[in-house]
């Protein structure tokens, strides 16, 4: 699509900027010398070394900035490490970022990683290494989830519009890096996950806010499981905000440096432009329907629910759906890997993450990160994080790791208790933003959720429903398919 065609649909209150000028986008390596961010930074306790600041082998080139006009622009630079997030990139993300959110010339963040990874995860494999040298160790290994927490609350009160571009692996730290912000893009690269019960650790990064404000079940869902969304599911299911292919993105972040925003716009009225600007790039879905609904939608919102009280209760359910006459072939195959999926976990983790799932609902987004760095600290003290990042990324071993407590019925309630229980000097993890909510300020950015979807339908026709809907989201693609999976699955 040209850029006349753009102007010609874009707001009268945005400026444009001359189009016969070409400026380079330049590169800029983070060489970080001030030290105005790192105040109230010190994490509990006294740690060997304080994280916070610049290391002497950092690498100057794992993150790469880049201005262009309006953007400024993140590239995570570690492809042949799925660009992992480590204290290195870290610690020159977030000074950027408070340069950038007191800058006029400033109007857009972006966010992308390079080579076939947006951000698999974090570089856990230095922290299992970290933790078998003892009490040190585990000390240094909380203080980096400290870090990361305090970058990703940052993120998700920044006060400038933020897009991540999920172009890839997006697993773990790379979850914490793209999803708070306000716009989220996804392409058929797109590949989200939150397999941490695996290595024997729990979904953090913010995932005890979002996850349970997941549509159904979803959330709970995908925390014990660590079943992956791909492509557009992502969008679907409200991971991402908008789904386009990859060949765009490049187009997309010229667009996006183009914008100029009037001085007395407001985030809302901002947001809204960029909003439409990303539409404009959407060129059609490849399914109309996520793999995750109908039947097997319907079962996980029954079988992983929030009020089920225990993680067994959970098990128990998916037995029924085995045993179950009604149970369709293919839904008794999914019930019986579900529960191999499960029994092949950390035992302690799943146990842990169920109860997160279960109460994280009810904390801030500040409290969120509060809460799970407390649970963090506690899990670099459990022998399961060491036994499982050895076993399964740095030994790559295929059989089940040797979990303590080994099974399920082992665990007891004290002690998944005790990673809720916070630091016992009541020390809380000073923060870097003073910010706080309740629920995402940019919810209304995506697709409708399913209860506004019922709301709208009932006592209407689907038509009218479905028209009202497409008004109100600006034409969005996706809000009529998923209105029409919506209806089909409660209407069934």
């Amino acid at each position: 699509m040209s850029l006349c065609t753009l102007a010609r649909r874009t707001p009268a209150s945005l400026s444009w900027a001359p189009r016969t000028r070409t400026v380079a986008a330049m590169p800029l390596r983070a060489k970080i010398t001030n030290p105005a961010w790192m105040t109230g930074t010190r994490m509990y306790s006294t740690p060997t070394e304080d994280l916070t600041k610049p290391q002497k082998d950092d690498d100057p080139d794992d993150v790469i900035f880049t201005n262009n006009y309006g953007v400024r622009s993140i590239e995570l630079n570690r492809p042949k490490k799925l660009n992992s997030l480590n204290g290195s990139m870290a610690r020159k993300i977030i000074p950027r970022l408070q340069e950038w959110a007191q800058s006029d010339l400033a109007g857009v963040v972006v966010i992308k990683g390079s080579g076939r990874a947006f951000c698999a995860g974090g570089d856990v494999a230095a922290l299992a290494q970290w933790n078998k040298t003892g009490a040190e160790g585990q000390q240094r290994s909380a203080d980096y989830f400290g870090l990361e927490y305090k970058l990703d609350h940052l993120i998700a009160t920044y006060t400038k519009p933020y897009v991540a571009f999920m172009d890839g692996i997006t697993m773990g730290g790379g979850v914490g890096l793209s999803i708070h912000a306000p716009f989220r893009i996804a392409t058929e690269n797109t590949l989200f996950a939150m397999p941490e019960t695996t290595i024997g650790f729990f979904p953090d990064v913010g995932a005890s806010f979002f996850l349970p404000r997941m549509e159904g079940a979803l959330g709970m869902y995908l925390a014990l499981t660590s079943e992956q969304l791909r492509g557009v599911d992502a969008f679907y299911h409200g991971v991402a905000t908008h789904y386009i292919h990859s060949s765009t993105l490049q187009q997309l972040e010229s667009r996006l440096a183009e914008l100029q925003f009037e001085d007395h716009m407001s985030l809302r009225a901002r947001l809204n432009v960029i909003n439409a600007t990303i539409e404009e790039y959407s060129t059609g879905l490849p399914v109309d329907r996520p793999a995750i609904s109908g039947e097997l939608r319907k079962t996980i919102d029954r079988v992983f629910h929030a009020d089920q009280p225990n993680i067994k209760a959970v098990l128990t359910s998916l037995e029924e759906v085995t045993t179950n006459a009604s149970s369709s072939e293919p839904l008794k195959t999914w019930a019986k890997k579900t529960i191999d999926t499960i029994q092949s976990r950390s035992p302690t983790s799943v146990s842990v993450t169920f109860e997160q799932m279960r109460i994280g609902r009810q904390w801030s987004i500040a409290e969120t990160f509060q809460k799970e760095y407390d649970i963090a600290s506690a899990f670099m003290a459990h022998s399961d994080f060491v036994e499982g990042v050895s076993a399964k990324l740095i030994e790559r071993k295929k059989e089940r790791p040797d979990w303590k407590p080994n099974t399920l019925e082992e665990v007891k309630k004290r002690d998944v208790h005790g990673f809720f229980v916070g630091n016992p000097k009541g020390e809380k993890l000073p923060l870097i933003s003073d910010a706080d909510y309740n629920e995402y300020p940019h919810a209304w950015i995506g697709l409708p959720r399913e209860e506004e979807i019922l709301r709208e339908t009932s006592g209407s026709k689907k038509e009218d429903a479905v028209a009202k809907l497409l008004e109100k989201y600006g034409g969005k693609q996706g809000v009529r398919e998923k209105v029409e999976e919506v209806l089909e699955r409660h209407s069934s």
